[in-house]
C-alpha cells in the first residue's frame, strides 16, 4: 500500500515539477522536484524489509500466501505485498488450572509451557489460523491435554516424583497436536501444585511412614550381614582350633620342651639348676639370670 501511495505522490510530484517549469516558477520547481525524490526513494525502500532477529516474515501478496519464509535480515521483496512478522523467539505460556485427579479431586494447578514458532512453518500458521495463533489453538489445546493427562493420575502422584513423568506426557501429547501446524514445544515445567489441605498431610504422613520402614529395612540388612560376618569369624577360629590341636601330640610338646631347655641352658646370660625331672620327664627350671 504505501508503495502505490509513493508512486502515486512521485506521479503527482513530477505533474507539479513540470507546470512549474512552464510557467518559469524556480521555487514551486524546486519543492515538486525535491518531493519527486523522495517520493521516489520511498518507493524504492518498499523493495526490502528487514525482519529482526528471532523473528520470521511470511509475505501475503493480495491474499496469496507465499511458501518461502523470510529468515531475519534484509529480504528482497514484491514492493505490493504485505510482510507479516512472527516472534520466532522461545515464548513462556502461564496457565492457573483447576484439574482432576483420578480419584476425582480437584486440585489447583501452576503450570508453564516453552514453545517456539517454527521458521519453516510460518506460513501454514498464518495461513490456517492466522496471527492470533496462541489464543485460538495452543491455550485451548494446551488445557485439554493438561486435564486430559491429569485426570489419568492419582492426586498423590502429582505431589511427588511422578510429576515428572506426568509433565512429559502432556509435552508430548500437546505437541503431537499443535507441532503438525508449525509450533515448536520446548518444556512443560510444574511451579506449583495445590493439594487440598487434608490430602496433604495424609500424603506426607505416609511418605514419612514410608521412609521409616525403607530405614528400617536398611538397619535390617545391616544387622544381618554384620551377623553373618561373626558367623563366618566364629567358624574360621573354631576350624583354627580344631586344625590346631589335631596337629599338637604328647611327643611334640615333650620335643619342644627339650628345645626350650637347651637354648636357656647354652644362653651366656642364663644360670640354670636342674634338679630331678619335672612333669612328663622334663628338666625343672630353678633359677637363671
Amino acid at each position: 500500500m504505501l508503495f502505490i501511495i509513493a508512486i502515486a505522490a512521485v506521479l503527482v510530484a513530477f505533474f507539479v515539477f513540470k507546470n512549474a517549469k512552464k510557467r518559469f516558477n524556480k521555487q514551486e520547481a524546486t519543492f515538486s522536484l525535491a518531493g519527486v525524490i523522495i517520493a521516489a526513494l520511498v518507493a524504492i525502500s518498499q523493495f526490502w524489509t528487514v525482519i529482526p532477529a528471532g523473528h520470521v516474515g511470511v509475505v501475503d501478496f493480495f491474499g496469496v500466501v507465499s511458501d518461502n519464509t523470510l529468515y531475519p535480515g534484509v529480504n528482497f521483496v514484491n514492493p505490493m505485498a504485505n510482510v507479516i512478522k512472527f516472534d520466532a523467539r522461545t515464548q513462556e505460556l502461564k496457565e492457573d488450572m483447576i484439574v482432576p485427579s483420578k480419584e476425582g479431586l480437584t486440585v489447583q494447578l501452576e503450570i508453564s509451557l516453552l514453545f517456539s514458532l517454527s521458521f519453516e512453518n510460518a506460513n501454514k500458521i498464518y495461513k490456517t489460523v492466522g496471527e492470533d495463533y496462541v489464543n485460538k489453538i495452543l491455550i485451548p489445546q494446551f488445557r485439554s491435554v493438561v486435564r486430559g493427562v491429569t485426570a489419568r493420575y492419582e492426586a498423590r502422584s502429582l505431589y511427588t516424583a511422578d510429576r515428572e513423568k506426568l509433565a512429559k506426557e502432556i509435552e508430548t501429547e500437546l505437541a503431537s497436536l499443535v507441532g503438525p501446524r508449525g509450533i515448536t514445544l520446548e518444556a512443560a515445567p510444574m511451579r506449583q501444585i495445590k493439594l487440598p489441605a487434608g490430602l496433604t498431610a495424609s500424603i506426607e504422613e505416609k511418605l514419612k511412614a514410608e521412609q521409616e520402614s525403607q530405614r528400617m529395612q536398611f538397619i535390617l540388612q545391616r544387622e544381618t550381614q554384620e551377623a553373618e560376618r561373626k558367623r563366618i569369624e566364629a567358624k574360621g577360629i573354631a576350624d583354627f582350633q580344631d586344625i590346631v590341636s589335631k596337629g599338637i601330640s604328647e611327643q611334640l610338646l615333650r620335643w619342644k620342651g627339650i628345645e626350650a631347655t637347651e637354648k636357656l641352658a647354652n644362653s651366656n646370660n642364663s644360670k640354670v639348676i636342674v634338679v630331678g625331672s619335672g612333669k612328663d620327664g622334663l628338666p625343672i627350671i630353678l633359677g637363671g639370670n
